[in-house]
């Protein structure tokens, strides 16, 4: 095992193997003929599916980037975005056509790695703890938790949106027809509206407290349709009863 520091970004363990080498650009390979493989060599190294995760938000500027991912240290968050570029995950645009304060995109290539990034970030809800005190939350990756939480079998038959507003962050669900979106931004009429803070919103997400507790806590306050509050926890697979389920460990 050889540990490299380097000044201002983590301190990085590389491994060398039978089964993992050094590929080019000082990333490490598994030279497995498979398509998980594959993909990990691409976005296996720690931080590359953070990026993938803001940018799966929006164009977002280095400066932002950074700002949203404390402890990546600017060398590193250079790194991954210079990989990803060359690989044709992201790819450098100019927003404001001027020629400065270029931001970073997700290609289309990127943006196939939504379902997935969903994907994880559920599965991963069984395993968020207490909030700790070194603990970043954001209150923007709530969009990408409730975009991950929707569940298509539940789609409720009424055309109708629920709004949510945590921290500074407000986004929506609409539901039209027989599919459910999440949208950034606010509803033109929404039947309900939850609001919150990102930590309780990931502790509902998680299970860990029920959309009920947290309204006796005073952390989430609910205005609308109670009706269109089931529906709403319904479609996200959240508790409406006031006892939160264990998660499983």
């Amino acid at each position: 095992m050889i540990v490299v520091a380097r000044p201002g970004i983590d301190t990085e363990t590389i491994r060398y193997d039978s089964g993992m080498q050094k590929v080019a650009g000082g990333k490490r390979g598994y030279h497995q003929y498979c398509g998980l493989a594959s993909a990990l060599d691409i976005l296996g190294e720690r931080w590359t599916l953070l990026v993938v995760r803001e940018l799966l938000m929006g164009p977002r500027r280095y400066s932002e980037l950074l700002a949203d991912l404390p402890g990546i240290g600017t060398n590193l968050l250079a790194e991954r975005l210079k990989f990803l570029v060359e690989h044709g995950v992201v790819r450098q645009i100019d927003v404001r056509g001027t020629g400065s304060r270029l931001s970073y995109e997700l290609t289309g290539t990127g943006q196939r790695l939504r379902p997935a990034v969903l994907g994880l970030a559920q599965w991963g809800m069984d395993f968020v703890g207490e909030l700790a005190a070194e603990d970043t939350v954001r209150p923007h990756w709530g969009f990408l938790a409730v975009e991950a939480m929707i569940d298509p079998a539940r789609v409720p038959p009424f055309d109708e949106s629920y709004e949510f507003h945590v921290d500074s962050e407000v986004f929506h669900i609409a539901v039209t027809g027989d599919t459910a979106r999440a949208i950034r931004g606010p509803a033109a009429s929404p039947t309900m509206i939850a609001t919150t803070d990102a930590a309780t919103f990931v502790q509902i997400g998680s299970g860990r407290v029920t959309p009920f507790i947290a309204v006796i806590q005073g952390k989430l306050k609910l205005e609308g349709d109670a009706e269109a509050v089931v529906r709403c926890c319904d479609l996200l697979g959240l508790e409406t009863t006031a006892t939160a389920p264990v998660p499983p460990r």
